[in-house]
């Protein structure tokens, strides 16, 4: 297997559970609300899932649970901020570190067990013997979800009647409910909807992208999602193209290690990249006046 075709397999990888966990936050910020929490619902995904997988030695039971806790834990944040119209900010960090202490604590006895049930390759006949592109074709069935998912949600988002409503409720709540649209039932669904895609994001890493469990694994993947979101302005097909970018990223530090490079520095690359292109992203974004939901991060109160 050539470079390219090894680089651009684990890149894929990689850019899953970003790209699960963007797609979450796309549409939990489409409908306004903004949850800061993502990195904690992806650690206790990925312990839960990790946890499940070595108990029950059952795959669908494992993932179904890690969608599960996903959306128990951001229902907490739509509780707060939808029902009780707190702090976004504020409620969001909380659940960011509620999900990593969680996990830590629950997980402390289970650092270092082998996992010999993961998330296998399912490879596709032909297409997968293309040189370099036939790396798509060789993956487990959560990377194949992830990318199908990317389309429909954005055909759902884009061109059904409850995408616009999803819309209409994050750019102007007042003139969705005044149009019949309930306003915080549609908030809740894609805060929750969220959640289990985020809790799913934390499970891949512990099943197929770091078989098993280690303390703190998520490794700012949440954070990284959220400033993904914004990259890909809110577009689901978008999150395919920044997710696999930040995904390439990572798998590089593999690719490098072997000549010399830190490897510190070579963990901090996903990071500092982030902080450049979030800083070049932000003036570009001010130039062509692309905004993000009107109604973001703002409770609703209903006059």
């Amino acid at each position: 297997m050539d470079i390219v075709t090894s680089l651009l397999l684990e890149s894929i990888k990689a850019s899953t559970p970003l790209l699960l966990a963007t797609l979450g936050e796309i549409y939990t910020e489409r409908s306004g609300i903004l949850n800061l929490g993502i990195e904690g619902i992806m650690a206790i995904g990925a312990f839960t899932g990790f946890f499940v997988a070595y108990t029950t030695r059952s795959l669908p039971l494992s993932l179904l649970a890690a969608a599960t806790i996903g959306i128990l834990l951001s229902s907490l944040h739509a509780i707060s901020s939808i029902t009780f119209k707190a702090n976004q900010t504020v409620s969001g960090l909380a659940l960011a570190m509620l999900g990593l202490g969680i996990s830590s604590v629950a997980g402390s006895k289970y650092v270092g067990l082998p996992l010999t049930l993961t998330l296998q390759p399912i490879r596709i006949p032909y297409l997968a013997s293309v040189p370099i592109a036939g790396a798509f074709f060789n993956q487990d069935f959560l990377v194949y979800f992830s990318l199908i998912l990317s389309i429909f949600m954005w055909f759902f988002l884009n061109r059904t009647k409850y995408g616009l409503q999803i819309i209409a409720v994050g750019e102007n709540p007042s003139a969705a409910d005044a149009s019949g649209i309930n306003v915080e039932l549609v908030r809740y669904l894609c805060t929750l909807f969220g959640g289990a895609l985020e809790g799913l994001a934390g499970a891949y890493i512990s099943l197929a992208y770091l078989p098993g469990w280690i303390d703190g694994m998520t490794q700012g993947r949440g954070w990284i999602a959220i400033a993904l979101t914004v990259l890909s302005l809110w577009d689901p097909l978008k999150g395919i193209l920044v997710a696999l970018a930040f995904g390439s990223i990572d798998a590089l530090q593999y690719v490098l290690q072997p000549y010399g490079i830190p490897v510190s520095l070579l963990n901090s690359l996903p990071y500092v990249v982030t902080i450049v292109v979030m800083a070049v992203a932000t003036i570009l974004l001010a130039k062509r006046r692309v905004r993000p939901p009107s109604a973001l991060g703002t409770p609703y109160i209903r006059e």
